[in-house]
């Protein structure tokens, strides 16, 4: 089943339980997809790699807005962003441990035969390619510089 039609099913299910929450994020994350479908230059569908890109930018948004609400002290509005990304990642696909990334990216510096900062850039793109959705790119980035610093 694809994404979109799983968020609509999803949508059906929350407004028969009167479930609010959850149905303020499902909407958002349709109305994302929605956008995507419609936008300039978009042939009306969207390939699988782009809803995971959607999905992980809806995510990040509501972590930074939840960690911006914590500093101002508004913890009402900090459960209510980090609730909505509790729904929004059950959509992504399981996130991979630090130490599965860690022997995808040794791979892949070995494959290219990359050895110092020079190669972030090329083993960066080919790890993010590998890994898309199942890890964060921030971690990712970590990951390569701790082990080409080495």
């Amino acid at each position: 089943m694809s994404l979109e039609k799983s968020i609509n099913n999803d949508i059906k299910a929350a407004m028969l339980s009167k479930d609010k929450r959850t149905l303020e994020a499902l909407r958002a994350v349709k109305a994302a997809i929605l956008l995507a479908k419609t936008d300039k230059g978009a042939s009306g569908n969207i390939a699988e790699d782009v809803e995971i890109r959607i999905l992980q930018k809806l995510v990040k948004q509501r972590k930074e807005s939840a960690e911006l609400y914590k500093s101002q002290g508004r913890d009402d509005l900090t459960a209510e962003e980090l609730f909505q990304v509790s729904v929004i990642e059950k959509y992504l696909p399981e996130q991979m441990s630090e130490e599965e990334i860690k022997k995808v990216v040794d791979e892949i510096i070995s494959e290219t035969g990359a050895s110092s900062m020079k190669d972030m850039g090329r083993v960066m793109g080919m790890t993010t390619k590998k890994l898309a959705g199942k890890a964060d790119n921030k971690l990712i980035a970590s990951i390569v510089k701790e082990l080409l610093n080495q």
